[in-house]
């Protein structure tokens, strides 16, 4: 549609009809707003309201990297998660709300004022800063093994003047010996074979940052049998994982040593993270 007859509804209305799938108004309504820098409410004041053939030829591309399935959030550069505005690229998970259960679970652990914090595998940085965010005394930091999900992760810090260190590591490989009072993370978590990774927003994410070996446990063993020597006497690590996969997380937790093993479960009611204390 480049036109000089376009309006904010035609093209709303054409853009909604070729992006198709679980969303289309909300998506095209997105793209758009990006495009105009405007508000919803502009929007439904002004449906009739003109729009120009370069901003045309803009929401046009943007639409057409929709239709290819590119997510709508790698489009407009950033996602909320909890209070915060991330930027976001295609070298991380992008944030996902469930996730925001594991930071509630987080916030609500009786820690010292000034607790050391460690995000494993921080992508963008949502978990470290939310905590960060509520939390101004505790001392977080973060770790990604991707130097570009490091950087963006920093520039998030920055961004949000935070005070986030985040280190290029996998895992702990690479930190300096210290002792945390919770470690946390939302590691890869998905089996190789699973179907889901060839449809949706996941087809363009990182592979590293989803899938751990044929039942997609790998990386959640690494990391419970690592973190004790990382831990002080009663701190806490907290994983998220996958739906199917609560029970065995906490046997793994609970065969490593930790007590008060347990499950939390995300906005859906599905399994979503478990925890354990080092006695």
């Amino acid at each position: 549609m480049n036109d000089r007859s376009a309006t904010v509804a035609s093209l709303l209305s054409n853009a909604a009809v070729r992006i198709g799938g679980d969303s289309p108004q909300l998506d095209a309504a997105l793209l758009l707003e990006a495009v105009l820098d405007r508000t919803p409410t502009w929007f439904r004041t002004w449906p009739e309201h003109p729009v120009g053939p370069a901003d045309v030829a803009r929401f046009d591309a943007l639409v057409d990297r929709r239709v290819a399935g590119h997510p709508v959030v790698h489009l407009l550069g950033h996602q909320g998660f909890w209070s915060l505005t991330l930027q976001v690229n295609e070298h991380t998970l992008i944030p996902r709300p469930d996730t925001e259960c594991l930071v509630e679970a987080a916030l609500a652990l009786t820690l010292p004022v000034d607790a050391a914090v460690i995000d494993l595998g921080t992508g963008t940085g949502a978990i470290a800063l939310a905590l960060a965010t509520e939390r101004p005394g505790w001392q977080v930091s973060a770790t990604d093994v991707v130097p570009d999900a490091v950087a963006l992760a920093t520039d998030n810090a920055r961004e949000l003047a935070l005070p986030v260190t985040v280190y290029q590591s996998r895992w702990f490989e690479d930190l300096a010996p210290a002792r945390f009072h919770l470690i946390v993370s939302n590691p890869p978590y998905i089996e190789a074979d699973d179907r889901h990774l060839e449809v949706g927003d996941v087809r363009f994410e990182p592979a590293s940052a989803l899938v751990a070996g044929d039942d997609g446990l790998d990386d959640i063993r690494t990391i419970v049998r690592q973190a004790p020597d990382w831990l002080h006497t009663g701190g806490w690590l907290m994983l998220e994982h996958g739906y199917n996969q609560g029970e065995a997380v906490r046997a793994l937790l609970s065969e490593r040593g930790f007590a008060d093993v347990g499950t939390g479960r995300d906005y859906g009611g599905n399994d979503r993270f478990s925890l354990g204390r080092w006695p």
